[in-house]
């Protein structure tokens, strides 16, 4: 249906977090000391790998990614944008996308946009302009002078490559050498020309699209290795990776035991409908049908179902939309044939068309669609990401993922969308009324 919408004991001794309180002072003073440091979310010695890295929050985290590429758009995509649209008040954690994996190694993707280029006053974060002369220039300076000013943001880097170079890298001969080249690079900050900064990186995400049948035990393997290297430079990093919307693309793999050598799995939901095919659908509904496609909730379902347990579940969020031309008039264009248009849209863009388009809203998904008799849109907009994110919140995940933040408008409306959801905020009926997002039709 639709919607038209115009504690350790050691001897004599109680032992926390290695501070040693004598036993003999009293149980009831050992048991508060116990509750204070488990309400300041402190974790109790063995903590298994996998949890180290991620603090204990009261609501989801807020994982966003951040597009290197953005440096090169029309709309030009800074980190100073971050601050701009408000959205450092809503992230936890930023995945800088990328860093790249090729030939045997992990390397910068892009020197001119993460290290050299200089920006002006007016696009920096300190409000002062990059020194021509600076070997420390580019993305990957202001992301330093970002978490000056937001020290409880971790900003991870996304390693993303072709499967082949993935699956050559994952072999035993070349494991160790590969993951050192990670985190030397990465996390002990040596990018070279006597640059070197060992704390801009918090940790690794890592997007293997996809391992295949026959490197599902090198897989598991190569997060073992990451992990035990990067415990080695400093406790507290954090690993994660993305994965497919099912389970099922990893076939022989078992995702119970990539949980455990991991902090967080994000699972991609979306691009369940696209331009690829005939008929129009919806980008990554939450709920609905499941003659008509993927859904949100089957995915993760489906993951908790193969042993990854709820709270390092990242639920993915598309920024973005499709669209197809040519589109028949039944349903309001939703489920007919169309010619899809090539590429992605910023949420921007979708949300400002104008002309004769009607939005529509699936009733049961929350889902909303663009159609002017001709042209149909999938997207997100604010009401489906705060229903999202609230779902994210009702199913104790453990946070969404975004992909990407520039999709995102200036002021920052979808976020602040995902801020309410799992924050629990009461502002679903105010959007319906017209507020946070595009005026209703």
């Amino acid at each position: 249906m639709m919607l038209c919408e115009n504690p350790a004991r050691v001897g004599g001794h109680l032992e926390l977090m290695g501070y040693v309180v004598k036993w003999d002072m009293g149980l009831r003073f050992s048991v508060w000391i116990a509750l204070i440091w488990f309400v300041a979310g402190v974790r109790l010695p063995g903590a298994t790998h996998g949890t180290q890295g991620v603090e204990e929050t009261a609501r989801p985290r807020v994982v966003g990614y951040f597009p290197q590429w953005g440096l090169y758009d029309d709309h030009r995509f800074l980190v100073k944008s971050l601050m701009t649209s408000g959205s450092t008040k809503v992230l936890d954690q930023l995945n800088y996308a990328q860093g790249s994996v090729a030939g045997g190694h992990c390397s910068i993707a892009d020197m001119n946009a993460d290290l050299n280029v200089a920006f002006k006053a007016d696009e920096t974060v300190d409000g002062k302009a990059d020194a021509q002369g600076s070997k420390f220039k580019g993305y990957f300076h202001q992301l330093e002078e970002l978490k000056k000013r937001s020290p409880s943001l971790k900003v991870l880097i996304s390693l993303e490559g072709k499967a082949t170079d993935f699956a050559e890298d994952a072999r035993p001969e070349n494991r160790g050498r590969f993951v050192a080249s990670c985190v030397d690079l990465f996390l002990r900050g040596n990018f070279g020309g006597g640059v070197r900064k060992p704390k801009l990186f918090d940790g690794i995400d890592l997007d293997w699209e996809y391992p295949k049948a026959e490197d599902a035990e090198n897989f598991i393997a190569l997060l073992k290795e990451m992990r035990r290297q990067m415990d080695a430079v400093r406790p507290g990093l954090r690993l994660t990776i993305a994965v497919g919307p099912s389970p099922r693309m990893y076939v022989g793999t078992d995702m119970g035991e990539v949980a455990k050598q991991v902090d967080e799995v994000g699972v991609m939901n979306y691009d369940y409908s696209g331009p690829w095919s005939k008929t129009t659908g919806l980008l990554a509904p939450l709920s609905g049908d499941p003659t008509m496609g993927g859904t949100v909730e089957r995915s993760i379902d489906a993951y908790r179902g193969a042993g990854v347990p709820t709270n390092k579940l990242l639920m993915g969020m598309p920024f973005y939309g499709y669209g197809w031309s040519g589109v028949g008039e039944g349903n309001h264009g939703l489920y007919q044939e169309g010619k899809g248009i090539r590429g992605d849209r910023p949420y921007w863009y979708i949300e400002a068309l104008g002309g004769d388009f009607e939005r529509y809203r699936d009733e049961n998904s929350g889902a909303p669609w663009l159609f002017d008799g001709k042209t149909f849109w999938t997207y997100e907009d604010p009401v489906s990401a705060e229903r999202k994110a609230r779902f994210a919140r009702d199913q104790e995940l453990g946070g969404v993922m975004i992909w990407e933040l520039s999709g995102d408008t200036g002021a920052g409306d979808l976020l602040k969308a995902v801020k309410r959801g799992v924050e629990g905020a009461d502002g679903l009926e105010a959007l319906r009324s017209g507020g946070g997002g595009r005026g209703q039709r």
